[in-house]
């Protein structure tokens, strides 16, 4: 049976404000081929090194390979992804995960271009990410490696300006669980919901619509998949979600299955990497 770690690890202080996690994932090899290796969207985008083997990941109809020493960005996902170790051996792999306040604080891209990609950092930022490659690749120590990482991530910061109109609606979807509609926000910041849309899309790679969607379901599915009934979960639907057809059309999208069908397939990789 294949072994996982998840080490948790604490960011620095001048980063946790744009930081959701940082973690460590090891693996004593693949999954078993009947087990989902699935990846539910959760908001994040996310910084992702292989030190170890690699990972072949899917969303969609698109395969990415990101071979050992890989350092690379997931752009903002709404859609299931599979993934799994490269070859059948030990993995290990560092994702620094940034919240929607986060990630054009520390690049500066046209978020909507990497939407739904997993991108070498090399090719969105050129030489800083190749030196950074270079010198994780050159460091053996685990600890190091995140040193690295966190130093980088820190002098990115330093260039960045923030924008207070995108910040404030970030954290009026993510306080309100979602619910909160785009009317609601061309209301109180008084920009049109095209200027908002713009803004999302530059800032994060999707509309605010679409990530209240996500930040809606999340509040669903972190209880889901650490295995609470479906029976006690059902009277939370109507909070969230129109009727059940609604719910379960959500749940389709962003799992790519029905609750039953996914519940008697989730293992610790599924897990954990949502709710760790």
């Amino acid at each position: 049976m294949t072994a996982f770690r998840f080490h948790p690890v604490t960011a620095h202080p001048l980063l946790s404000p744009y930081i959701a996690k940082i973690w460590v994932f090891e693996s004593s090899g693949r999954l078993p081929e009947q087990e989902r290796k699935l990846i539910v969207p959760n908001t994040n985008l996310k910084l992702t090194l292989t030190y170890r083997n690699g990972i072949a990941a899917r969303l969609g109809d698109k395969a990415f390979l990101q071979h050992e020493n890989g350092l690379t960005l997931t752009g903002l996902i709404d859609t299931p992804v599979t993934l799994d170790s490269y070859e059948d051996v030990q993995t290990g792999t560092i994702i620094i995960e940034f919240n929607p306040l986060g990630a054009y604080r520390f690049f500066h891209l046209r978020y909507i271009e990497v939407q739904n990609e997993i991108t070498d950092l090399a090719d969105l930022i050129g030489n800083r990410a190749k030196e950074l490659q270079l010198q994780l690749a050159e460091t053996s120590a685990l600890d190091l490696k995140l040193e690295l990482l966190q130093n980088f991530l820190i002098r990115q910061l330093g260039k960045a300006t923030p924008d207070p109109i995108y910040d404030f609606c970030i954290n009026r979807i993510t306080y309100s669980e979602g619910l909160i509609s785009v009317a609601q926000l061309e209301k109180e910041t008084g920009y049109s919901a095209r200027w908002l849309h713009r803004k999302f899309s530059e800032h994060l790679g999707t509309g605010a619509k679409n990530l209240a969607e996500i930040v809606r379901f999340s509040q669903f599915y972190r209880a889901y998949s650490i295995g609470a009934p479906l029976d006690n979960l059902k009277q939370h639907i109507y909070h969230y979600y129109y009727d059940q057809s609604h719910f379960l059309r959500a749940f389709k999208r962003f799992t790519g299955a029905t609750p039953t069908e996914l519940q008697s397939s989730m293992n610790e990789l599924s897990i954990r990497n949502f709710t760790s």
